[in-house]
Protein backbone atom coordinates (compact mmCIF):
# COMPACT_ATOMS: atom_id res chain seq x y z
CA UNK A 1 0.00 0.00 0.00
CA UNK A 2 1.95 4.02 -0.83
CA UNK A 3 0.69 6.78 1.47
CA UNK A 4 1.73 9.84 1.56
CA UNK A 5 2.75 12.54 4.73
CA UNK A 6 3.83 15.78 3.96
CA UNK A 7 6.67 17.03 5.67
CA UNK A 8 9.80 20.26 4.68
CA UNK A 9 13.01 21.22 4.60
CA UNK A 10 14.85 24.64 4.94
CA UNK A 11 17.23 25.49 2.02
CA UNK A 12 19.08 28.90 3.26
CA UNK A 13 16.32 30.39 5.31
CA UNK A 14 13.44 28.87 3.06
CA UNK A 15 11.11 26.29 3.90
CA UNK A 16 10.64 23.59 0.79
CA UNK A 17 7.44 21.48 0.67
CA UNK A 18 9.07 17.34 1.31
CA UNK A 19 6.48 14.10 -0.25
CA UNK A 20 7.50 11.66 2.10
CA UNK A 21 5.91 8.74 0.25
CA UNK A 22 6.13 5.21 2.01
CA UNK A 23 5.37 2.37 -0.15
CA UNK A 24 5.04 -1.37 1.07
CA UNK A 25 5.11 -4.52 -1.23
CA UNK A 26 5.82 -8.12 -0.72
CA UNK A 27 9.40 -9.24 -1.87
CA UNK A 28 13.10 -9.63 0.51
CA UNK A 29 12.27 -7.64 3.54
CA UNK A 30 14.64 -4.46 3.55
CA UNK A 31 14.11 -0.69 4.00
CA UNK A 32 15.29 1.63 0.72
CA UNK A 33 15.14 5.66 1.37
CA UNK A 34 15.64 7.34 -1.95
CA UNK A 35 15.25 11.24 -3.16
CA UNK A 36 19.07 12.67 -2.76
CA UNK A 37 19.17 11.88 1.32
CA UNK A 38 21.91 12.62 3.24
CA UNK A 39 23.62 9.64 5.70
CA UNK A 40 21.50 11.00 8.52
CA UNK A 41 18.37 10.49 7.09
CA UNK A 42 19.98 6.93 5.65
CA UNK A 43 20.27 6.29 9.30
CA UNK A 44 17.01 6.76 9.95
CA UNK A 45 15.94 3.57 9.00
CA UNK A 46 17.33 2.00 11.79
CA UNK A 47 15.75 4.80 14.32
CA UNK A 48 11.98 4.43 12.92
CA UNK A 49 11.74 0.86 13.10
CA UNK A 50 13.25 0.41 16.53
CA UNK A 51 11.14 3.11 17.56
CA UNK A 52 7.89 1.87 16.27
CA UNK A 53 9.13 -1.58 18.04
CA UNK A 54 9.27 0.07 21.49
CA UNK A 55 6.54 2.08 20.78
CA UNK A 56 4.35 -1.36 21.00
CA UNK A 57 4.30 -1.65 17.16
CA UNK A 58 5.06 -4.33 15.10
CA UNK A 59 7.26 -3.41 11.94
CA UNK A 60 5.87 -4.80 9.10
CA UNK A 61 7.94 -7.62 7.20
CA UNK A 62 7.76 -6.37 3.72
CA UNK A 63 10.01 -4.65 1.12
CA UNK A 64 9.89 -0.90 2.63
CA UNK A 65 9.87 1.94 0.19
CA UNK A 66 10.42 5.40 0.93
CA UNK A 67 11.11 8.84 -1.69
CA UNK A 68 11.58 11.65 -0.62
CA UNK A 69 10.33 14.08 -2.98
CA UNK A 70 11.44 16.10 -5.01
CA UNK A 71 14.06 13.87 -5.81
CA UNK A 72 16.51 16.48 -7.05
CA UNK A 73 16.54 18.79 -4.09
CA UNK A 74 18.73 17.57 -1.83
CA UNK A 75 17.79 17.02 2.28
CA UNK A 76 19.58 16.64 5.52
CA UNK A 77 18.82 16.11 9.00
CA UNK A 78 16.69 14.45 10.87
CA UNK A 79 13.52 15.81 10.79
CA UNK A 80 11.98 13.18 8.32
CA UNK A 81 12.01 10.73 10.79
CA UNK A 82 8.44 11.43 12.15
CA UNK A 83 6.58 10.99 9.05
CA UNK A 84 8.67 8.10 8.02
CA UNK A 85 7.26 6.76 10.72
CA UNK A 86 3.86 7.59 10.39
CA UNK A 87 3.68 6.81 6.85
CA UNK A 88 5.01 3.07 7.52
CA UNK A 89 2.11 2.71 10.37
CA UNK A 90 0.05 3.90 7.54
CA UNK A 91 0.91 2.32 5.27
CA UNK A 92 0.70 -0.94 7.26
CA UNK A 93 -2.60 -0.22 7.97
CA UNK A 94 -1.91 0.27 11.79
CA UNK A 95 -3.67 3.74 12.22
CA UNK A 96 -6.25 5.75 9.64
CA UNK A 97 -5.42 9.08 9.12
CA UNK A 98 -8.09 11.09 7.34
CA UNK A 99 -6.52 12.41 3.92
CA UNK A 100 -7.99 15.97 4.24
CA UNK A 101 -5.81 16.35 8.00
CA UNK A 102 -2.81 14.90 5.94
CA UNK A 103 -3.31 17.75 2.98
CA UNK A 104 -3.12 20.09 5.49
CA UNK A 105 -0.56 19.54 7.63
CA UNK A 106 3.50 19.69 7.57
CA UNK A 107 4.85 17.26 9.94
CA UNK A 108 8.76 17.05 11.23
CA UNK A 109 10.69 15.66 13.96
CA UNK A 110 13.49 13.51 15.17
CA UNK A 111 13.05 9.80 16.74
CA UNK A 112 14.73 8.21 19.53
CA UNK A 113 14.75 4.67 20.06
CA UNK A 114 12.29 4.41 22.82
CA UNK A 115 9.39 6.53 20.59
CA UNK A 116 9.90 10.21 22.01
CA UNK A 117 10.48 13.19 19.81
CA UNK A 118 13.48 14.57 19.70
CA UNK A 119 13.90 18.66 18.43
CA UNK A 120 15.30 19.56 15.49
CA UNK A 121 17.10 22.35 13.63
CA UNK A 122 14.91 24.72 11.44
CA UNK A 123 11.23 24.78 12.78
CA UNK A 124 10.74 28.53 13.17
CA UNK A 125 11.63 28.53 9.04
CA UNK A 126 9.45 26.05 8.09
CA UNK A 127 6.48 27.53 10.29
CA UNK A 128 7.44 30.98 8.67
CA UNK A 129 6.99 29.66 5.33
CA UNK A 130 3.48 26.65 6.01
CA UNK A 131 0.87 29.28 4.85
CA UNK A 132 2.61 29.79 1.60
CA UNK A 133 3.48 25.97 0.91
CA UNK A 134 -0.55 25.92 1.39
CA UNK A 135 -0.58 23.87 4.78
CA UNK A 136 -3.23 24.61 8.00
CA UNK A 137 -0.96 23.31 10.63
CA UNK A 138 2.85 21.78 11.56
CA UNK A 139 3.39 18.65 13.97
CA UNK A 140 6.82 19.01 15.27
CA UNK A 141 8.66 18.25 18.67
CA UNK A 142 7.20 19.78 22.18
CA UNK A 143 11.00 21.20 22.58
CA UNK A 144 10.39 23.35 19.33
CA UNK A 145 7.06 25.07 19.93
CA UNK A 146 7.99 28.34 21.76
CA UNK A 147 10.35 29.44 18.91
CA UNK A 148 7.58 28.23 16.39
CA UNK A 149 4.24 29.71 18.32
CA UNK A 150 4.73 33.09 17.66
CA UNK A 151 3.32 32.88 14.16
CA UNK A 152 0.23 33.32 14.44
CA UNK A 153 -1.12 32.18 10.86
CA UNK A 154 -0.58 28.71 11.77
CA UNK A 155 -1.45 26.17 13.73
CA UNK A 156 1.39 24.86 15.61
CA UNK A 157 1.11 21.07 17.38
CA UNK A 158 3.92 19.98 19.88
CA UNK A 159 3.84 16.54 20.35
CA UNK A 160 6.61 14.76 22.63
CA UNK A 161 6.20 11.09 21.42
CA UNK A 162 4.93 8.90 18.93
CA UNK A 163 2.13 7.68 20.95
CA UNK A 164 1.14 10.77 21.58
CA UNK A 165 0.94 11.83 17.98
CA UNK A 166 -1.20 8.79 17.04
CA UNK A 167 -3.64 9.88 19.61
CA UNK A 168 -4.11 12.73 18.77
CA UNK A 169 -4.10 12.19 14.69
CA UNK A 170 -7.40 9.47 16.09
CA UNK A 171 -8.73 11.87 18.14
CA UNK A 172 -8.25 10.14 21.67
CA UNK A 173 -6.60 13.02 23.06
CA UNK A 174 -6.35 16.43 22.42
CA UNK A 175 -3.58 19.34 21.82
CA UNK A 176 -3.84 22.81 22.25
CA UNK A 177 -2.23 24.75 19.69
CA UNK A 178 0.02 26.84 20.86
CA UNK A 179 0.43 30.53 20.65
CA UNK A 180 2.96 32.98 22.65
CA UNK A 181 2.41 36.62 23.53
CA UNK A 182 5.83 38.14 21.88
CA UNK A 183 5.65 41.32 23.69
CA UNK A 184 5.72 39.91 27.72
CA UNK A 185 8.05 36.78 26.00
CA UNK A 186 11.22 38.97 24.63
CA UNK A 187 10.53 41.42 27.97
CA UNK A 188 11.10 38.32 29.96
CA UNK A 189 14.08 37.07 27.86
CA UNK A 190 15.86 40.86 28.66
CA UNK A 191 19.12 40.56 30.03
CA UNK A 192 20.42 44.20 31.77
CA UNK A 193 23.20 45.45 29.30
CA UNK A 194 26.51 46.99 29.86
CA UNK A 195 26.09 51.00 30.28
CA UNK A 196 28.88 53.87 28.28
CA UNK A 197 28.63 55.44 32.06
CA UNK A 198 31.62 52.42 32.76
CA UNK A 199 33.82 53.77 30.57
CA UNK A 200 36.03 56.65 31.85
CA UNK A 201 36.95 59.07 29.27
CA UNK A 202 36.87 58.59 25.21
CA UNK A 203 34.34 61.21 24.53
CA UNK A 204 35.11 60.70 21.18
CA UNK A 205 34.44 57.18 20.77
CA UNK A 206 31.69 57.11 22.80
CA UNK A 207 30.11 60.32 19.94
CA UNK A 208 31.31 58.08 17.25
CA UNK A 209 29.75 54.73 17.99
CA UNK A 210 26.46 57.00 18.86
CA UNK A 211 26.72 58.18 14.90
CA UNK A 212 27.27 54.54 14.08
CA UNK A 213 24.48 53.29 16.03
CA UNK A 214 22.11 55.97 14.65
CA UNK A 215 22.88 55.37 10.65
CA UNK A 216 24.23 51.73 10.67
CA UNK A 217 27.37 52.48 10.13
CA UNK A 218 30.27 50.45 10.16
CA UNK A 219 33.16 51.56 12.55
CA UNK A 220 37.11 51.05 13.09
CA UNK A 221 39.19 51.91 16.13
CA UNK A 222 42.94 51.82 16.28
CA UNK A 223 44.06 52.11 19.11
CA UNK A 224 47.44 51.14 22.15
CA UNK A 225 46.38 47.94 24.13
CA UNK A 226 44.21 48.33 27.17
CA UNK A 227 42.92 51.76 25.59
CA UNK A 228 39.16 50.44 25.76
CA UNK A 229 38.65 49.29 22.25
CA UNK A 230 36.72 45.98 23.51
CA UNK A 231 35.26 47.84 26.32
CA UNK A 232 33.76 50.89 24.06
CA UNK A 233 32.45 47.77 21.63
CA UNK A 234 30.71 45.86 23.75
CA UNK A 235 28.45 48.84 25.16
CA UNK A 236 26.88 49.17 21.42
CA UNK A 237 23.93 47.30 21.64
CA UNK A 238 22.98 49.52 25.00
CA UNK A 239 22.06 52.29 22.62
CA UNK A 240 21.13 50.73 19.83
CA UNK A 241 16.84 50.40 19.02
CA UNK A 242 15.45 47.25 20.32
CA UNK A 243 14.39 44.50 17.56
CA UNK A 244 11.02 44.13 15.54
CA UNK A 245 9.03 41.78 15.29
CA UNK A 246 10.04 41.23 11.76
CA UNK A 247 13.95 41.15 12.96
CA UNK A 248 13.48 38.88 16.41
CA UNK A 249 12.01 35.86 13.54
CA UNK A 250 14.94 36.77 11.14
CA UNK A 251 17.45 36.15 13.60
CA UNK A 252 15.73 33.45 15.14
CA UNK A 253 15.05 31.81 11.82
CA UNK A 254 19.17 31.96 11.21
CA UNK A 255 20.27 30.53 14.80
CA UNK A 256 17.13 27.98 14.48
CA UNK A 257 18.60 26.66 11.21
CA UNK A 258 22.42 26.88 12.62
CA UNK A 259 21.07 24.76 15.52
CA UNK A 260 22.75 27.61 18.04
CA UNK A 261 19.43 28.45 19.44
CA UNK A 262 20.05 26.36 22.79
CA UNK A 263 18.26 27.70 25.73
CA UNK A 264 16.85 29.98 24.13
CA UNK A 265 13.84 29.97 22.20
CA UNK A 266 14.02 33.24 20.29
CA UNK A 267 16.64 35.64 20.03
CA UNK A 268 15.35 38.47 21.90
CA UNK A 269 18.78 40.43 21.76
CA UNK A 270 20.79 42.30 19.05
CA UNK A 271 23.27 39.55 18.38
CA UNK A 272 27.33 40.05 19.42
CA UNK A 273 29.59 37.96 17.55
CA UNK A 274 32.92 38.22 18.07
CA UNK A 275 35.24 35.42 16.53
CA UNK A 276 38.66 34.43 17.27
CA UNK A 277 40.93 35.69 14.49
CA UNK A 278 42.04 32.29 13.74
CA UNK A 279 38.61 31.76 12.28
CA UNK A 280 38.38 30.11 8.55
CA UNK A 281 36.57 31.88 5.44
CA UNK A 282 33.51 29.31 5.45
CA UNK A 283 33.14 29.89 9.47
CA UNK A 284 32.76 33.46 8.76
CA UNK A 285 30.58 33.64 5.81
CA UNK A 286 29.45 30.25 6.04
CA UNK A 287 29.62 26.79 4.43
CA UNK A 288 30.08 23.45 4.42
CA UNK A 289 28.95 20.69 2.00
CA UNK A 290 25.41 21.41 3.57
CA UNK A 291 26.17 25.27 3.67
CA UNK A 292 24.90 26.63 6.84
CA UNK A 293 25.59 30.41 8.29
CA UNK A 294 28.62 31.92 9.18
CA UNK A 295 29.45 34.38 11.74
CA UNK A 296 28.40 37.16 9.33
CA UNK A 297 25.07 35.78 8.83
CA UNK A 298 24.72 35.09 13.11
CA UNK A 299 25.18 38.43 13.14
CA UNK A 300 22.29 39.54 11.61
CA UNK A 301 20.36 42.48 12.67
CA UNK A 302 23.33 42.81 15.11
CA UNK A 303 27.29 43.30 15.36
CA UNK A 304 30.07 41.57 14.42
CA UNK A 305 32.94 42.66 16.19
CA UNK A 306 36.04 41.84 15.01
CA UNK A 307 39.02 41.96 17.45
CA UNK A 308 42.96 42.21 16.12
CA UNK A 309 41.48 43.54 12.38
CA UNK A 310 45.50 42.35 11.41
CA UNK A 311 45.76 39.48 12.51
CA UNK A 312 42.88 37.64 10.60
CA UNK A 313 43.88 35.93 7.33
CA UNK A 314 43.55 38.52 3.97
CA UNK A 315 41.26 36.47 1.92
CA UNK A 316 39.01 35.91 4.92
CA UNK A 317 38.86 40.09 5.57
CA UNK A 318 38.43 40.37 1.60
CA UNK A 319 35.75 37.78 1.47
CA UNK A 320 33.67 40.49 3.99
CA UNK A 321 33.47 42.75 1.30
CA UNK A 322 30.28 41.36 -0.56
CA UNK A 323 28.28 41.05 2.35
CA UNK A 324 29.28 44.29 3.54
CA UNK A 325 27.79 45.60 0.24
CA UNK A 326 24.91 43.47 -0.36
CA UNK A 327 24.03 42.83 3.29
CA UNK A 328 23.78 38.90 1.74
CA UNK A 329 26.09 36.17 2.23
CA UNK A 330 26.06 34.42 -1.13
CA UNK A 331 27.35 30.27 -0.79
CA UNK A 332 28.18 29.08 -3.85
CA UNK A 333 28.35 25.27 -4.66
CA UNK A 334 28.36 23.28 -7.70
CA UNK A 335 24.54 21.98 -6.90
CA UNK A 336 23.10 24.87 -5.61
CA UNK A 337 23.99 28.61 -4.35
CA UNK A 338 22.09 30.01 -1.02
CA UNK A 339 21.59 33.32 0.24
CA UNK A 340 22.01 33.78 4.07
CA UNK A 341 20.68 37.20 5.19
CA UNK A 342 23.64 39.49 6.53
CA UNK A 343 22.50 42.68 7.55
CA UNK A 344 25.01 43.34 10.05
CA UNK A 345 26.76 46.66 12.05
CA UNK A 346 31.06 46.07 11.46
CA UNK A 347 33.30 47.08 14.64
CA UNK A 348 36.48 46.26 14.24
CA UNK A 349 39.75 47.09 16.45
CA UNK A 350 43.31 46.80 15.83
CA UNK A 351 46.60 48.41 16.87
CA UNK A 352 47.84 51.23 15.07
CA UNK A 353 51.38 48.68 14.89
CA UNK A 354 52.97 45.69 15.90
CA UNK A 355 53.88 46.77 19.02
CA UNK A 356 50.60 48.68 19.69
CA UNK A 357 52.09 52.33 20.59
CA UNK A 358 52.23 53.96 17.53
CA UNK A 359 51.46 57.45 18.22
CA UNK A 360 50.81 56.96 22.12
CA UNK A 361 51.25 59.82 24.28
CA UNK A 362 52.64 57.40 27.59
CA UNK A 363 55.26 55.04 25.40
CA UNK A 364 57.34 54.72 22.64
CA UNK A 365 56.75 52.84 19.58
CA UNK A 366 59.76 50.80 19.21
CA UNK A 367 58.73 49.21 15.31
CA UNK A 368 60.51 50.97 11.81
CA UNK A 369 59.03 52.42 9.27
CA UNK A 370 58.87 48.90 7.41
CA UNK A 371 57.45 47.47 10.12
CA UNK A 372 54.16 49.93 10.03
CA UNK A 373 54.26 49.72 5.97
CA UNK A 374 53.72 45.95 6.49
CA UNK A 375 51.07 46.09 9.19
CA UNK A 376 49.00 48.62 7.24
CA UNK A 377 49.44 46.03 3.99
CA UNK A 378 47.30 43.61 5.57
CA UNK A 379 44.58 45.37 5.01
CA UNK A 380 42.81 46.43 1.92
CA UNK A 381 41.87 49.57 0.50
CA UNK A 382 38.72 48.25 -0.90
CA UNK A 383 38.01 46.86 2.31
CA UNK A 384 39.18 50.24 4.52
CA UNK A 385 36.75 52.21 1.94
CA UNK A 386 34.02 50.27 3.37
CA UNK A 387 34.47 51.30 6.57
CA UNK A 388 32.48 54.75 7.21
CA UNK A 389 33.77 55.68 10.95
CA UNK A 390 37.29 55.43 11.61
CA UNK A 391 38.55 56.38 15.30
CA UNK A 392 41.88 56.82 16.74
CA UNK A 393 41.82 55.84 20.46
CA UNK A 394 43.83 57.23 23.17
CA UNK A 395 45.05 55.54 26.65
CA UNK A 396 42.77 56.26 29.76
CA UNK A 397 44.89 59.05 31.74
CA UNK A 398 45.46 58.96 35.05
CA UNK A 399 43.08 62.06 35.69
CA UNK A 400 40.29 60.27 33.78
CA UNK A 401 40.72 57.20 35.36
CA UNK A 402 40.31 58.96 39.13
CA UNK A 403 37.54 61.67 37.82
CA UNK A 404 34.40 59.73 39.28
CA UNK A 405 32.61 62.86 37.38
CA UNK A 406 33.54 62.36 34.49
CA UNK A 407 31.13 59.76 32.61
CA UNK A 408 27.59 60.80 33.99
CA UNK A 409 26.85 62.67 30.61
CA UNK A 410 27.70 60.01 28.34
CA UNK A 411 25.57 57.29 29.95
CA UNK A 412 23.96 55.05 27.27
CA UNK A 413 20.17 56.30 28.24
CA UNK A 414 21.60 59.36 26.83
CA UNK A 415 23.57 58.66 23.84
CA UNK A 416 20.46 56.44 23.37
CA UNK A 417 18.38 59.48 22.90
CA UNK A 418 20.43 60.85 20.11
CA UNK A 419 19.99 57.71 18.05
CA UNK A 420 16.17 57.56 18.66
CA UNK A 421 16.07 61.23 17.29
CA UNK A 422 17.97 59.95 14.35
CA UNK A 423 16.37 56.84 13.50
CA UNK A 424 12.65 58.30 13.85
CA UNK A 425 14.07 61.05 10.97
CA UNK A 426 15.32 58.14 8.90
CA UNK A 427 11.89 56.33 9.02
CA UNK A 428 10.25 59.25 8.18
CA UNK A 429 12.19 60.10 5.34
CA UNK A 430 12.71 56.38 3.97
CA UNK A 431 8.97 55.21 4.91
CA UNK A 432 10.30 52.22 6.96
CA UNK A 433 12.03 51.56 9.92
CA UNK A 434 14.29 48.62 7.67
CA UNK A 435 16.46 51.60 6.13
CA UNK A 436 18.73 54.11 7.40
CA UNK A 437 21.13 56.16 6.35
CA UNK A 438 24.29 53.82 5.34
CA UNK A 439 21.95 52.09 3.01
CA UNK A 440 21.28 55.26 0.41
CA UNK A 441 21.59 54.53 -2.45
CA UNK A 442 23.19 57.21 -5.02
CA UNK A 443 20.86 58.69 -6.14
CA UNK A 444 19.22 58.81 -2.63
CA UNK A 445 22.17 60.44 -1.65
CA UNK A 446 21.81 62.75 -3.66
CA UNK A 447 18.09 63.83 -3.12
CA UNK A 448 18.43 63.94 0.34
CA UNK A 449 21.90 65.26 1.06
CA UNK A 450 21.08 68.58 0.83
CA UNK A 451 24.60 70.71 2.28
CA UNK A 452 24.50 74.96 2.87
CA UNK A 453 26.47 76.83 0.49
CA UNK A 454 29.57 76.68 3.21
CA UNK A 455 29.03 73.16 3.86
CA UNK A 456 29.47 72.28 0.00
CA UNK A 457 32.77 74.80 -0.57
CA UNK A 458 34.02 72.52 2.82
CA UNK A 459 33.15 69.79 0.94
CA UNK A 460 34.37 70.28 -2.27
CA UNK A 461 37.93 70.96 -0.99
CA UNK A 462 38.00 67.86 0.91
CA UNK A 463 37.33 65.71 -2.10
CA UNK A 464 40.31 67.32 -3.67
CA UNK A 465 42.93 67.30 -0.66
CA UNK A 466 42.00 63.66 0.65
CA UNK A 467 41.54 62.27 -3.03
CA UNK A 468 38.25 60.57 -2.16
CA UNK A 469 36.77 58.44 -4.40
CA UNK A 470 33.11 58.25 -5.09
CA UNK A 471 32.15 55.83 -2.57
CA UNK A 472 33.83 57.67 0.28
CA UNK A 473 32.47 60.86 -1.00
CA UNK A 474 29.52 58.90 -0.36
CA UNK A 475 29.72 57.64 2.51
CA UNK A 476 30.83 61.00 3.90
CA UNK A 477 28.02 62.56 2.95
CA UNK A 478 25.64 59.86 4.71
CA UNK A 479 27.52 59.86 8.06
CA UNK A 480 27.37 63.97 7.97
CA UNK A 481 23.73 63.28 7.54
CA UNK A 482 23.05 60.75 10.22
CA UNK A 483 25.62 64.19 12.39
CA UNK A 484 22.47 66.30 10.96
CA UNK A 485 19.70 63.77 12.22
CA UNK A 486 21.17 63.55 15.52
CA UNK A 487 20.98 67.21 16.00
CA UNK A 488 17.91 67.91 14.11
CA UNK A 489 18.68 69.17 11.42
CA UNK A 490 17.23 69.50 8.14
CA UNK A 491 20.14 70.17 6.01
CA UNK A 492 23.59 69.52 6.11
CA UNK A 493 25.77 72.09 7.58
CA UNK A 494 30.19 72.55 8.32
CA UNK A 495 30.17 70.86 11.36
CA UNK A 496 28.55 67.61 10.44
CA UNK A 497 30.44 67.78 7.30
CA UNK A 498 33.52 68.21 9.42
CA UNK A 499 32.82 65.71 11.70
CA UNK A 500 32.15 63.09 8.96
CA UNK A 501 35.61 63.93 7.52
CA UNK A 502 37.26 63.28 10.54
CA UNK A 503 35.83 60.13 11.27
CA UNK A 504 37.21 59.43 7.00
CA UNK A 505 40.48 60.15 7.95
Amino acid sequence: MLTKIFSATTIGVHAHLVEVEVDLSFGLINFFIVGLPDVAIKESKQRVLTALKNSGFRTPEKKITVNLAPANLKKEGTLFDLPIALGILQASKHVEISQTFLQETIIIGELSLDGTIKPIQGALAIVCDAQKLGKKRVILPKENVTEASVIDKVDVIGVSSLVELLNYIQGNTSIPTSKVDFTNFIAAQKDSMLDFADVKGQEYAKRALQVAAAGRHNILFAGPPGSGKTMLAKRLLSIMPDMSFDETIETTKVYSISGKLGQHSLIAQRPFRSPHHSISMAGLIGGGSYPKPGEVSLSHNGILFLDELTEFKRDVLEALRQPLESRIADIARVQQAIQYPASFLLVAALNPCPCGYLGDKTKECICSQQQIQRYKEKLSGPLIDRIDIKVSVQAVTYQDATNRQLSKETSSEQLRTGVQQALAAQEKRFGTKDKTNSMMTAQEVERFCVLTLEAEQLMQKAFTRLNLSMRSYHKTLKVARTVADIQGSEKIDTAHIKEAIIYKS
